[in-house]
């Protein structure tokens, strides 16, 4: 491993890590509602991105995006719409954070990479080998046994996989570098977060200026504290093979699962492992589907039964 790879693997294990240790951050913030947090969020994320680009010299680059939208509207609505998905998947995963349900959230960032590959067979009509065909179907059954466990869909795990597996589908069609996407997101949405800003503060519903100065505080470092992790895997994503990117995905979702059971001591019941324990499998299969062994032997096991067809 050159120092280029150590260097890539670092950054994207450390905006894993952080990823992972979210929950105490949000947790912090449980006194204020999910909606006032999310608006805070995306407003300081946009003003954290902006003073990144001043500070990095790149405001030309954001210039030069603008202009590529005006001339492909169709990258803007596809930027717009991404905007929307993860502002859904941040208010469900931070009203799922202060409601107890962290256990929920890890699930779902464990589904996330197989509810990714089924959007690519049925939107993007890729192929499945034998292996990813049995992995989804082993998450499937995971799934199941924990819906009958609920008695419903475990909705909070299923909206976070959908919303950020689709997300990562917008993304796929937007050609913007890292930084500069994110303000755009976060400039999409921003109006939207002002508005009901303003409008909690005209009814005396505002916490931000009028609690804590350490609820302000933290509010306002929301937005870096989002931007933080996510240029860290933009500078190391090139850096590494995708195979690897793949194997240090779940370290946030592990993370979060060990925060529920161990430091917030949510209930983690048999039903419950058993559920997991499918879920994990499936992801054992498809990170081997994904290595080059696999695939090797896969285009050589092809080539033998068209041979002898």
């Amino acid at each position: 491993m050159n120092e280029q790879t150590k260097k890539g693997a670092l950054y994207i294990f450390l905006s894993y890590l952080l990823w992972g240790l979210f929950p105490i951050y949000w947790k912090m913030l449980e006194h204020v509602t999910a909606h006032e947090i999310l608006a805070n969020r995306v407003l300081w994320s946009f003003v954290s991105m902006v003073l990144l680009l001043v500070f990095t010299r790149k405001l030309r680059d954001l210039k030069a995006t603008l202009q590529t939208m005006k001339e492909k509207p169709k990258q803007a609505a596809a930027l717009v719409i991404a905007s929307f998905l993860v502002s859904s998947n941040w208010f469900l995963f931070i009203w799922a954070i202060n409601a107890e349900r962290v256990i929920e959230t890890s699930l779902g960032y464990y589904i996330n990479p197989l509810m990714s590959v089924l959007l690519g067979v049925f939107v993007l009509k890729e192929s499945l080998s034998k292996a990813q065909v049995f992995s989804v179907a082993l998450a499937a059954i995971g799934v199941a046994i924990i819906t009958i466990s609920y008695g419903q869909l475990p909705w909070v795990s299923l909206g976070l996989a959908v919303t950020f597996a689709l997300y990562g589908l917008m993304k796929k069609t937007i050609q913007v570098e890292a930084a500069v996407g994110l303000t755009l997101e976060t400039f999409s949405v921003t109006p939207i977060a002002v508005a009901f800003l303003v409008y909690w503060w005209s009814k005396g519903e505002l916490l931000l200026f009028s609690g804590s100065f350490s609820t302000d505080v933290l509010l306002m470092l929301g937005g870096a504290v989002t931007a933080l992790p996510l240029l860290m895997f933009a500078a190391g994503a090139p850096k590494i093979p995708l195979s690897m990117i793949g194997i240090l995905q779940y370290i946030t979702p592990t993370m979060t699962l060990l925060l529920g059971v161990f430091v917030y001591q949510e209930p983690f019941s048999v039903i419950q492992f058993v559920s997991f324990s499918f879920i994990w499998l499936a992801l054992v299969v498809f990170t081997l589907s994904q290595t080059k062994w696999y695939q090797k032997r896969h285009l050589i096991t092809r080539k033998q039964e068209k041979g002898s067809a």
